[in-house]
């Protein structure tokens, strides 16, 4: 195997719950308010059981084809050249992602904290980051993951503070419309929670596989609670003026005070969540490097690092060269980009692999 190190379920879970969180938290309550209007916090209940469906897709690919990722195992379920061109672009969608992921993050950061500094900087030093702990294989992200994730839930305890300011009838009232507009809602959330197959890449890493399915729902689980909370949160707090917000969630982080002294939580804020942002892009970069070394048959993924790392900051510029083209994609084409990739494609691979298993047997 290209990769000798080993994880336990609980980090694979730790690497996962920032990997859909830490995007989705930015944007969520106002892409959902834009459809579900007070029934936001529905919506990410429902986007929930696409991650459901999609660890329980990986997983069971990997009981039929264990210690192999989805670059592997295509060739083994259709005809090895239609496998190839499937783990190409299964490639070509990770590179294109982590481009996004980091050029959202540049372009967050640089609105909102650093507007004098060129963006181009902010990407490359989260990048180059991350290509140290991929460099280092799956161990040197798991465990940077394990610290990380704990100090990004923070947050969460955070809006307790925010109590106070809270408007319950907000909330009223539930569902006047049915069920559609929580649906429409679901729509973008749920290509975020698409994201949970990426465990496919760190299951046959293991040290006991038992645990891997116990992990994947516990952090499916808890993506699903934290974003429903910010999201029932963000509507008490500020009603119908969501869906006008480009980061509500910041906005409600300024609106924190304690006594005198301790303000500007903003700015404790964002430090937590480029914890959960380098914790992303270290595992979407993980995971194309190691299935770009699996595609070529390397024996280890060193070379691949550095190349894919410029072709990253490529793709986070020449397809997103604008804020506007950011939001356009993570909240129109990857709603429908992500969970082809992520769901249905993988669907269809399972279909198939067990069609194929059983054929011999009745035959």
């Amino acid at each position: 195997m290209i990769e000798k190190g080993k994880i336990s379920g609980m980090q694979m879970g730790f690497m996962m719950y920032p990997t859909v969180v830490s995007t989705a938290i930015l944007m969520v309550p106002s892409v959902t308010e834009k459809y579900a209007h007070n029934d936001l916090w529905i919506s990410t209940l429902l986007a929930s059981l696409v991650g459901f469906i999609s660890m329980y897709i990986a997983y069971q690919l990997h009981r039929l084809y264990p210690n192999q990722t989805v670059i592997q195992y295509s060739v083994h379920i259709i005809p090895r050249l239609a496998g190839k061109v499937l783990g190409l672009l299964f490639l070509f969608f990770y590179l294109h992602s982590t481009g996004a992921v980091v050029r959202e993050y540049a372009d967050f950061i640089s609105d909102a904290f650093l507007p004098q500094t060129p963006m181009i900087f902010i990407a490359s030093s989260l990048l180059l980051l991350s290509a140290f702990s991929v460099r280092y294989g799956v161990e040197s992200v798991a465990r940077s993951a394990f610290i990380f994730t704990i100090i990004f839930a923070f947050p969460v305890i955070f809006l307790l503070l925010l109590i106070p300011d809270l408007t319950p009838g907000n909330i009223l009232p539930v569902m006047e419309h049915g069920i559609l507009p929580s649906l429409r809602g679901a729509i973008v959330p749920q290509s975020w929670f698409s994201e949970f197959f990426m465990i496919s890449f760190f299951l046959p890493f293991l040290s006991d596989i038992r645990k891997g399915r116990k992990w994947g729902l516990i952090s499916v689980f808890a993506a699903m609670i934290s974003l429903t909370t910010i999201n029932l949160t963000i509507l008490l707090l500020f009603g119908d003026r969501v869906s006008g917000m480009s980061y509500p969630v910041l906005n409600a982080f300024r609106y924190i005070r304690m006594g005198v002294f301790f303000e500007n939580f903003e700015a404790i804020i964002m430090a937590i969540w480029i914890l959960g942002n380098f914790v992303k892009v270290s595992v979407f970069y993980y995971s194309a490097s190691l299935g770009l070394a699996q595609w070529l048959n390397l024996k280890d993924i060193k070379p691949v690092v550095l190349p894919l790392g410029i072709l990253i900051i490529i793709f986070a510029y020449w397809s997103l060269p604008s804020f506007q083209d950011v939001t356009y994609y993570l909240t129109g084409t990857f709603a429908y980009y992500g969970p082809l990739m992520q769901t249905i494609i993988p669907a269809c691979l399972l279909s198939i692999a067990f069609v194929r298993r059983k054929r011999p047997s009745s035959s």
